[in-house]
């Protein structure tokens, strides 16, 4: 190989390319933000720039996490809402959400990137639906803090539009006009999207969830986003009180309601989605609808309910993971939702219900698969973005696991990343963030969240 590489990853304890391949000793080179060499210790390395060594290592494609509500780290664990239902939860917070302004919302983004890329992911999706008045530009303010940072972001002009007088959930603080939110999304898109191969910034369209938005917005947002180009996201199948609500309000089941509008479209993924019948699974997966499984949400707020993993992979539907919001996981760690979602596998379908290389595939192929870019993300093939971590499976934690170093990353640990690289350039470095001005976000933060709080 005669060019060049701008990064090379060497001496690996194994590579897992995601394609298939697992290359002990393996090595991984990135140029120009892209993947332009894998090999192993038979192939000879490109020179580099610079190189990271990853002894002891796997080395995986970044994780994508695919459901996300960033802003709310600012009320993690929130006590007086902490043992309630989705709907108790939501009603309790709602009012403390309506003081989120840019600076609250640059800094909770700024908080949650970082906190994600400690654990191993480079991509991250958001779904920022509530949108104060007098509030700002909520979205502009996180895009400028994912920049800041060097990670790829994928957030969404989420909305909500019926309020509580319109026998929706929210107040009235903190829903919009559904002309006001269109025109938003729009301008946001035009602003910030970016539809080329390896774009660090791409925007989607995402209604908060059956309860919160009114039939015409859904169908009027699906008809933006196909018109735009764009993806469409929201919640669906949620909790058992969500299918009450759309029983008694449209006469029929989320997933009905949510092809009624429209949304039933490989342009689609959504959150939970939890309570389908086998059915619906089919239907989703002919239309090629992704899901973000949020197993730690599932289990603290989402009604005792098992989403169908194995199911919808089996039918054909991408599956991703997702964090959820930060105040009812209160932890954005994709490596601890991918152990969760690999213990919940088990929980569910018994000791071959999931393994380490399916999560794996979940949260890198999966997710990219769910945000429209297969092939893009999620794997390290040649070509594909320069997105890769380093983790450590060595030292006391992983003493005597010396025969699969893929199910070790799951079974053993905890686990964080040693480096996490976005486009070839590291985020997370010897476990430390590259960003130096730490300490004064995190003041910033504690002072915004206060306010937030009302403390």
């Amino acid at each position: 190989m005669d060019q060049r590489a701008d990064l090379l990853v060497r001496n690996a304890l194994l590579v897992a390319a995601g394609d298939g391949r697992e290359i002990a000793g393996g090595w991984v080179a990135v140029t120009g933000g892209l993947i332009s060499g894998v090999g192993g210790p038979a192939d000879p390395p490109p020179r580099a720039a610079r190189t990271l060594d990853a002894g002891g290592c796997l080395v995986t494609p970044g994780l994508i996490n695919t459901h996300h509500h960033i802003y709310q780290n600012l009320t993690r664990s929130y006590r007086p809402v902490v043992n309630g239902t989705l709907f108790e939860w939501l009603t309790g917070l709602y009012p403390l959400w309506s003081r989120l302004d840019e600076e609250a919302s640059y800094l909770s983004a700024w908080v949650g990137l970082a906190e994600l890329a400690l654990g191993g992911c480079t991509t991250t999706t958001d779904h920022l639906y509530v949108a104060p008045k007098g509030g700002g530009d909520l979205w502009s303010a996180e895009i400028a803090a994912a920049r800041e940072l060097g990670m790829r972001f994928h957030p969404t002009r989420g909305s909500m539009s019926v309020s509580r007088k319109d026998g929706g959930l929210p107040p009235d603080e903190v829903v919009q006009d559904e002309d006001e939110i269109l025109a938003d999304c729009e301008r946001l898109i035009r602003k910030h999207h970016d539809p080329s191969w390896g774009a660090m910034v791409r925007v989607a369209i995402a209604p908060c969830s059956p309860f919160s938005v009114s039939p015409d917005l859904m169908r009027n947002a699906a008809e933006l986003a196909e018109r735009l180009d764009v993806r469409l996201h929201t919640h669906l199948a949620e909790d058992p009180d969500e299918d009450t609500y759309c029983r008694e309000r449209f006469g029929r089941r989320p997933i009905e309601q949510f092809e009624e509008v429209g949304w039933l479209t490989d342009r689609s993924w959504v959150a939970h989605c939890i309570y389908p019948n086998d059915e619906e699974i089919a239907r989703l997966g002919a239309a090629g609808v992704g899901v973000a499984h949020c197993p730690s949400s599932n289990m603290l707020i989402g009604g005792g309910g098992f989403a169908p993993v194995r199911e919808f992979r089996q039918a054909g539907v991408p599956v991703g993971l997702g964090c959820d919001g930060s105040a009812s996981t209160d932890s954005a760690s994709l490596w601890l939702e991918a152990r969760t979602a690999l213990l919940l596998g088990r929980q569910r379908r018994g000791p071959t219900g999931m393994t380490a290389r399916e999560v794996l595939d979940m949260a890198t192929r999966g997710g990219a698969a769910c945000l429209g870019r297969r092939g893009e993300l999620g794997e390290l093939t040649v070509g594909a973005a320069g997105d890769l971590v380093c983790w450590p499976v060595e030292g006391i934690a992983y003493a005597g696991a010396l025969t699969d170093p893929i199910e070790a990353w799951l079974r053993c640990g905890p686990s964080a990343a040693r480096h996490t690289v976005v486009a070839g350039r590291t985020v997370v470095e010897n476990g430390v963030l590259v960003a130096a001005n730490t300490e004064d976000i995190l003041g910033r933060h504690a002072r915004a969240a206060a306010h937030i709080q009302g403390l």
